[in-house]
């Protein structure tokens, strides 16, 4: 029986990049021994079926916390930002669980390890949205030149969500933190400590990004522990694009020592001409090699 899962969820519009992030990880022999189990969120039967030949397990995603129906508008995938503080409800045979989001793909397998290392003993597996080549990690306006209003992504969420200024400020320059991929194990306290959080950012906040303000808050209010992973375990495209590296036929950071990517992550789009990567898989961007060249490349995965 296999101990631990990784879980991602999709509806119909994002398929493909599900079956992307799905191949990415088959292709390892390693992952002989992972469960695969995904959330639907409005796939078509004929999806499923497709899928179902590839995965251990699939489940409807619901509504795991009241949501009011205003705020859904038939957006189904939306349940991405509740259902997955949820995960041992739904998969309830592993012992480890690694979210990944279906927009991103496993370059790496060293990291898939790495990432069920970290949540040993209870803790959060995660990686903080900032590294080396991080221009910009919070936006502030300024008045007269010398107060200043803090623009952060936390922040901003948290104000919006009702959180009480004195928690929502030890948010303002924290580390943002992006939920796209994590590491829990099943008899973790911090799968309460998120969705304690989760009740409270749903009922006046959005609901995207809920799910990410709640887990910042179970660690930088909460003090849920955490084990901090590299950034190139969740490389995030449209905060920083990669290097390629010709040689061995792979992307890595743009800096040395230049690591090799671990997941790469599509996360608000790679856009160029008003396409979104994510949508238009022969959209191509111009990136750098590790010998000064520049090519055009797409950054989604390929068999």
């Amino acid at each position: 029986m296999k101990k631990n899962a990784i879980v991602s969820l999709a509806d119909a519009n994002y398929f493909p990049l599900l079956e992307e992030l799905i191949d990415s990880i088959k292709r390892f022999k390693q992952s002989e021994s992972i469960a695969i189990c995904i959330l639907d969120a409005g796939l078509t039967e004929e999806q499923k079926k497709k899928i179902l030949k590839k995965i251990d397990e699939l489940k409807l995603a619901e509504w795991d916390m009241e949501v009011p129906d205003y705020k859904v508008k038939d957006k189904e995938w939306l349940k991405s930002q509740v259902s997955r503080a949820f995960l041992p409800k739904y998969f309830p045979n592993y012992e480890k669980y690694l979210w990944i989001d279906c927009d991103a793909w496993v370059n790496d397998w060293d990291c898939i390890e790495l990432y069920y290392k970290a949540c040993n003993e209870g803790k959060l597996g995660i990686t903080q949205t900032i590294g080396p080549g991080y221009k910009i990690t919070s936006k502030v306006n300024w008045l007269f030149g010398k107060l200043a209003i803090i623009k952060s992504q936390n922040f901003k969420h948290a104000v919006k969500s009702k959180i009480p200024y004195d928690k929502a400020r030890k948010l303002a320059f924290a580390p943002h933190i992006n939920i796209g991929v994590f590491s829990l194990e099943k008899k973790s306290v911090g799968w309460k400590v998120w969705q304690n959080n989760l009740e409270q950012t749903l009922k006046a906040g959005n609901i995207f990004g809920s799910e990410g303000l709640a887990i910042n808050m179970a660690v930088y209010i909460d003090n849920l522990e955490t084990e901090f992973l590299p950034l190139n375990f969740n490389w995030i495209t449209s905060n920083l694009l990669p290097k390629y590296d010709e040689s061995n036929d792979t992307f890595v950071e743009p800096y040395l020592p230049n690591h090799k990517i671990g997941i790469m992550h599509l996360a608000a789009g790679i856009w160029k001409d008003g396409k979104d990567m994510r949508v238009d898989k022969s959209v191509e961007i111009e990136i750098q090699t590790l010998n000064g060249k520049k090519i055009l490349k797409s950054l989604r995965y390929k068999n």
